[in-house]
């Protein structure tokens, strides 16, 4: 194992900038943070660069990390890598993955959503319904976000989660005979009246201003959610995995 002591480290330097979406986007590297996240990456060792780990941390004597090299770093240099307030020191530098595989039965098309504990939840919340893959549009937050990744608890390692171009994706969708539900109380019937099948793709949108007009007019049906109370709308990420599970088993 390597120790290191500086922060002025020019390994430590770039890890630290691994918090910046610019240099993610750069380098198509992230971090996580946490047994937990740590565990869920070493599944896909091949996407692992490298395990930083606290000198005040031991690993876990069950941690199956391979041949990923690990780094000991100190505690200082531990906090100022941390997103948390409370680390636990241990840290993975992971590669984005390449998808090559781009087709499935089942799809979630998120647009323009910017809170990144929504993008994670409906990430994670994909993973646990069986969804094949989620396109994440512009105008969203991005996907190796800290938060998005921590709201996501490993999905990211679990299924394919891309950068697209949803216009382009509810074409392609719709040519390949894929429903695709839009999601709008304005010319859209009650989720339980979809025209549901085995596949589907489910467009959800902004926290405020919903799915992108433009998109809508694109989309097979168009559904919503009922209120029964005095709340104004459901959360983008409850009303997602409310939808995800309708479609997924009403068929």
């Amino acid at each position: 194992m390597k120790y290191i002591q500086s922060d002025k480290n020019p390994q430590v330097k770039q890890w630290k900038k691994l918090k910046t979406r610019k240099e993610r986007d750069k380098t198509g590297m992230f971090l996580v943070e946490g047994f937990h996240l740590v565990e869920e990456a070493l599944t896909r060792k091949d996407d692992v660069e490298e395990i930083i780990l606290s000198e005040k941390t031991e690993l876990p004597p069950g941690l199956d990390y391979g041949s990923v090299p690990v780094t000991v770093v100190t505690d200082d240099i531990s906090k100022q890598l941390a997103d948390t307030e409370t680390t636990q020191g241990i840290f993975a530098v992971c590669r984005q993955p390449k998808q090559t595989h781009t087709t499935g039965k089942t799809y979630l098309l998120i647009d323009s959503v910017q809170d990144p504990g929504n993008l994670g939840t409906m990430i994670r919340t994909a993973d646990a319904a069986g969804i094949d893959m989620v396109i994440v549009g512009k105008g969203s937050v991005d996907m190796y976000n800290p938060k998005v990744l921590r709201s996501a608890q490993g999905s990211h390692f679990h299924l394919p989660v891309l950068s697209g171009d949803l216009s382009e994706w509810i074409v392609k969708l719709s040519a390949d005979h894929i429903p695709v539900f839009g999601t709008a109380l304005e010319n859209g019937v009650v989720f339980t009246e979809a025209d549901t099948r085995e596949t589907f793709a489910l467009l959800v949108g902004n926290e405020g201003s919903g799915v992108n007009k433009e998109l809508l007019t694109k989309t097979t049906q168009n559904l919503y959610i009922p209120i029964y109370g005095q709340s104004e709308s459901l959360n983008v990420a409850v009303a997602a995995g409310i939808l995800l599970y309708y479609l997924k088993t009403a068929k």
